[in-house]
């Protein structure tokens, strides 16, 4: 039996060494420069990363991955695996040393997991030599190039003991309502979440030789769980061959990914909300007709609200190119959980709820709710109260909370927040359970998630949840930005009780001149939607909201700079 993910890759290096595990789309184009890895070489590879390593002693330390988009870090990653070493996977720097949040947020990496190595490709390594001044920590951390490993060194490799709450890698959250913490996820975590992906996903044994082992497209960042886990390591989990490239280069050109698509036909590619509005945002009647869909049947879209119209629009617009709306898979996750919580059903349309049909339990929400599908087999979830710490009935909001064995040891080297967030209990329930931090309610068995439990917001003692405040506001003007618009409450004004809306929205450059107008129309459309009364409305330019690594939005965030005065807006804010 299986103890890692290591011991899967050794198993299809000798069973399918000439197999393609891994290609990589160099351009983000078909028809560009393409690298690929067989499954003997990324062994080799794994296990000369794994030797050196091993042979300065640093088995049980943590070596972060700084890596640009490619195959080096995959090979890194499972060599440090393989080493029975702590992987932390790392943001690479682009040569931004005046950029004070990214580097904020690796000197913490560095402190927080005591980071004693860092690998890296040649032009990483050479950015972080000329960055020394600003990251006084790598004076005692050693950056390697790994191109530099020879192969030779893989025959030193010795197979690490491993049990399953070894921890194999750190994932640092995203730090969308607070700073970032190491989730410690085990060996043991991996595996079983792994499990999960392929009986949730549909990645059986008739559906993997269906596709000749080509089940999945994917341009996700592999830095952060959702693109690591799921895609790149259940290659390695099923002996796959995973098609990838930039997230840059999606953001660049999104046809890229249908392109990618309609070429390898893939089983599984997914994404963000937002990466759906995106591709919808540049489709042409051109694009459509040159497309084939029809072999996507998990088109998977997690880890942000999930709009129903946009599934009704993507649905629409590429239908004529084979795109079924039974292919649309919501999903649920987080990093404490390793990464998937719940899943929708393969080949059937998503569950969506309207407002009437949800109760009075269910918050303000005029929008159509979208089922998150049901837990994974072996998982537990259940919505509880979070003050009271008791379960609530079916159809009732409270905090969605998790147990199972994906659910991760706890954050790194913080006992306290561990201890909050990971051992709550439940009176009449076996076990700890996670605390997830966002709400939903279960309906049928199915997860509803409607908002994060520190973004809720309250006026008059109504539930309002930021997400649909802010897709009212998108929907009123072309010129608003799809998932760049930020809703929070402040202090009502002159000192009065209770809270008041502000809302915080980007625009595209040459909107300024309809600034007064686009404002108008979003405190029309809170009123009329929401019966808010927005104190103010706050147009910005591109780039200007700060997000997580993985394209959150962090909204605290927003109403501290908001707060400031240091929000750049395109004119003065108004305010009534």
């Amino acid at each position: 039996m299986a103890r890692s993910l290591v011991d899967l890759l050794t198993e299809h290096a000798t069973q399918q060494p000439d197999r393609t595990a891994y290609r990589y789309l160099v351009s983000g184009d078909c028809d560009g420069e393409i690298q690929e890895i067989t499954y003997a070489r990324l062994a080799r590879r794994c296990r000369a990363v794994a030797a050196w390593l091993q042979e300065r002693g640093l088995t049980g330390s943590r070596a972060m991955l700084l890596h640009p988009p490619g195959l080096g870090f995959i090979a890194d990653y499972l060599g440090c695996l393989a080493a029975g070493v702590v992987a932390v996977p790392g943001v690479p720097p682009q040569g931004r040393a005046d950029n004070h949040r990214a580097l904020t947020r690796m000197r913490r990496l560095l402190a927080d997991a005591d980071v004693k190595v860092i690998l890296g490709g040649r032009d990483v390594v050479t950015a972080l030599a000329g960055m020394a001044e600003h990251l006084p920590e790598l004076a005692d951390i050693t950056c390697l190039t790994t191109e530099d490993i020879p192969d030779e060194a893989a025959d030193a490799w010795r197979a690490p003991d491993l049990t399953p709450d070894s921890v194999a890698f750190l994932q640092y959250t995203s730090g969308s309502t607070s700073a970032p913490k190491g989730v410690a996820v085990t060996h043991g975590n991996l595996l079983d979440n792994e499990r999960i992906i392929t009986e949730r996903m549909g990645h059986t044994p008739q559906v993997i030789e269906e596709y000749d082992r080509e089940l999945v497209v994917s341009w996700l960042p592999v830095y952060h769980d959702m693109g690591l886990i799921g895609p790149v390591l259940n290659t390695v989990y099923l002996g796959l061959t995973t098609t990838l490239f930039s997230p840059l280069h999606f953001l660049q050109q999104p046809d890229r990914w249908l392109k990618a698509i309609s070429r390898y036909r893939p089983h599984t590619s997914g994404g963000p909300n937002f990466a759906y509005e995106l591709s919808l945002k540049h489709a042409t009647d051109e694009l459509v007709d040159g497309l084939d869909l029809s072999s996507w049947k998990v088109a998977f879209n997690g880890a942000e609200p999930i709009r129903a119209a946009t599934l009704r629009r993507f649905t629409e617009t590429f239908a004529p190119a084979g795109f079924s709306r039974k292919a649309f898979y919501p999903c649920y996750g987080l990093a404490e959980a390793t990464v998937m919580v719940t899943g929708a059903s393969v080949d059937a349309p998503p569950t969506l709820l309207w407002a009437q049909d949800l109760g009075p339990h269910a918050g303000e929400a005029d929008a159509a709710a979208v089922g998150c599908g049901r837990p994974g087999p072996g998982l537990t979830v259940t919505i509880a109260d979070p003050e009271q710490g008791t379960e609530l009935p079916e159809g009732h909001v409270g905090e969605i909370w998790v147990s199972g064995a994906s659910v991760a040891k706890g954050y790194w080297r913080n006992a306290l927040a561990t201890r909050e967030t990971f051992r709550a209990t439940l009176p009449g329930r076996e076990g700890r359970f996670l605390r997830t931090g966002d709400l939903g309610f279960l309906r049928d068995g199915e997860l509803f998630v409607t908002g994060r439990l520190k973004d809720l917001i309250v006026i008059d003692g109504r539930n309002h949840y930021p997400q649909d405040l802010e897709l009212s506001a998108e929907m009123c003007h072309p010129a608003l930005r799809p998932g760049c618009t930020a809703a929070f409450s402040v202090p009502a004004d002159d000192g009065a009780e209770g809270e008041q809306v502000v809302l915080v929205a980007e625009v595209a450059p040459d909107a300024a001149g309809d600034s007064e107008k686009i404002t108008d129309l979003i405190r029309s459309a809170l009123g009329e939607a929401h019966g808010l009364s927005v104190r103010e409305v706050v147009l910005v330019h591109p780039g200007t909201i700060p997000k997580t690594s993985s394209g959150k939005i962090q909204r605290h965030a927003t109403r501290t700079a908001h707060l400031s005065g240091s929000l750049s807006s395109v004119t003065a804010p108004a305010a009534r």
